[in-house]
C-alpha cells in the first residue's frame, strides 16, 4: 500500500514538471521578439512575428552574429520599399550588381494570408518564380515596405492578377482573395499588395516608420541604388 503511495507521488510529481516545462516553453514561443536597428536616417523598432519560426530564427541568429551591421540598403524605391541584406554592399569598391548574393542557405516560404504587405512590413527576398517555384526567401535578403494606398477597385483586379500567376493545381483550390482587415488596411493605410501570396512577411515596423518614408525618398541611381548610402549601423535584440 505504502509502496503504491509513493509511485503515485512520483508519478505526480513528474506531471507537474512536465506541465511546467511546456508552460515555461509555452510562454516562451509566445513573447514577441522586438528589434532596433539603427541606419543613417534614425532607428527602427522592429517586431518579429512568431507565426514564421524559420524566418524569425533565421533573421535572429543574423542578429547575433552582428551580420547586418555595416550593411546598406541596396535597393530604394519610393511608393515602394526599401531592401537590403546583401553581404556585398559592405563593400565600397564592389562594382557589381548588388541584390545578387545573400548569408546562409534559402529558407522555406511561410506565406501566412492573415500577415500582408501593408506599410511598415517586414519580409524576406527572394529569386523570381522561374528559378524558385517553391518561392523559397532568401537568406539574409530583407525589405521593408512604404507601399501606397488602392482602392477597393484596384485591390479587385490585384486579386484576379494574383490568381493568374498561380500553379494550375493551385487554380483547383480555393481563389485567393484580401482579407476585409487587409483591404481595410490598404485603402487607408497603404502597401503593396501585389506581392501578398508571393513572398514570406515575417514582421513590422512597430516604430520609426517614418525613417523608412526618409529612406525611400533618398536620390537613387541606376539599379535604384542610393546615390548616397543608406547603412544599416547597427541591429540588436531588445531586452
Amino acid at each position: 500500500m505504502f509502496k503504491n503511495y509513493i509511485i503515485a507521488i512520483l508519478v505526480l510529481l513528474t506531471l507537474i514538471t512536465n506541465g511546467c516545462v511546456i508552460l515555461k516553453n509555452n510562454k516562451k514561443q509566445s513573447k514577441e521578439t522586438h528589434i532596433l536597428m539603427e541606419t543613417s536616417k534614425g532607428s527602427i523598432t522592429l517586431k518579429l512575428y512568431n507565426e514564421t519560426p524559420l524566418h524569425r530564427d533565421n533573421f535572429i541568429k543574423l542578429v547575433n552574429e552582428k551580420f547586418y551591421n555595416g550593411i546598406t540598403f541596396h535597393r530604394v524605391i519610393k511608393g515602394f520599399m526599401a531592401q537590403a541584406g546583401d553581404p556585398k554592399s559592405r563593400d565600397k569598391s564592389f562594382a557589381g550588381q548588388l541584390g545578387q548574393n545573400s548569408e546562409g542557405e534559402t529558407i522555406p516560404a511561410e506565406i501566412i494570408p492573415n500577415l500582408f504587405h501593408k506599410k511598415g512590413a517586414l519580409a524576406a527576398a527572394r529569386m523570381g518564380d522561374n528559378v524558385n517555384p517553391e518561392k523559397k526567401s532568401s537568406g539574409s535578403q530583407f525589405y521593408i515596405v512604404q507601399g501606397r494606398k488602392y482602392d477597393l477597385n484596384q485591390l479587385s483586379q490585384m486579386e484576379n492578377q494574383i490568381n493568374q500567376k498561380a500553379p494550375h493545381y493551385q487554380h483547383q483550390q480555393e481563389q485567393f482573395t484580401f482579407s476585409d482587415t487587409a483591404k481595410k488596411v490598404y485603402q487607408q493605410i497603404g502597401g503593396t499588395p501585389f506581392l501578398d501570396n508571393g513572398y514570406t512577411v515575417f514582421g513590422e515596423v512597430i516604430q520609426g516608420i517614418e525613417v523608412i518614408d526618409a529612406i525611400c525618398d533618398v536620390k537613387t541611381e541606376r539599379g535604384n541604388k542610393p546615390s548616397e548610402p543608406v547603412t544599416i549601423l547597427s541591429v540588436t535584440i531588445m531586452k
